[in-house]
């Protein structure tokens, strides 16, 4: 019996909805699933086009890294995963894209400003986006800093990663997580939603202003509070 099929499964499905949802070209991006009782994860093998995916290809690992099942490659982006997990007790699936109005504001090296409710009932905070990486840390294990690029953002802001589960990488991508894969992919939509509004909104309007602080709060709230009444 294969104890990892569940999260073999999450992954494979979160992963070939990436294409469907215009998030990545080619073999870009990846989805990864974590089962935190037995403290590991499954992601999407290295290089192989998602319409040759499987469940069976999803490659296993611990949140050191180490391989624990599969006989392909890992995606090259798992020692960034690996760190996320093993720091952030709350994360149960990660994405990462390059899709293209995100990816275009990682270039530019800017956070995401908060401009409209749409934004506001996903994040109470303007879309961070971590520096550009030092060299020293590019000439280092360069996947494995990119986990620690990613944290030290968070603490640097004060910021909480489950109120805050996307971010910007400094002229690399973006990274969206979740309590699931298929919450991290969720999130990962949303941000791609959010970067075109905010690029949308800046080309009409240079000056346009920062949504009210009221605005902000009553949206997050009103689906992420302790009073939340979004939904069924």
């Amino acid at each position: 019996m294969n104890k990892y099929l569940h999260i073999q499964e999450a992954a494979y499905e979160a992963n070939i909805e990436l294409p469907k949802l215009g998030l990545v070209n080619f073999t870009f991006g990846n989805v990864s699933a974590a089962d935190r009782g037995l403290g590991v994860f499954a992601i999407k093998p290295s290089g192989v086009p998602y319409d040759e995916l499987s469940p069976q290809k999803m490659v296993i690992l611990d949140f050191d890294c180490k391989l624990v099942d599969g006989k392909l490659r890992p995606s090259s982006d798992t020692a960034t995963h690996a760190v996320l997990y093993k720091y952030w007790s709350g994360v149960g699936g990660i994405a990462h894209t390059h899709s293209r109005y995100a990816t275009a504001w990682s270039q530019a090296q800017r956070d995401i400003p908060i401009y409209g409710t749409t934004h506001a009932d996903c994040s109470a905070v303007d879309i961070p986006c971590a520096a550009a990486m030092k060299d020293e840390m590019i000439s280092g294990d360069y996947e494995y800093q990119t986990g620690f690029q990613i944290i030290n953002c968070f603490k640097e802001r004060g910021l909480d990663p489950s109120e805050v589960p996307m971010m910007l990488v400094g002229n690399h991508a973006p990274f969206a997580w979740g309590e699931s894969a298929s919450k991290a992919v969720y999130n990962s939509a949303m941000l791609e939603y959010i970067a075109e509004l905010a690029y949308l909104t800046e080309n009409i309007k240079a000056d346009a202003l920062r949504l009210k602080d009221s605005l902000i709060r009553k949206h997050f709230q009103r689906k992420h509070g302790p009073d939340s009444y979004y939904g069924q």
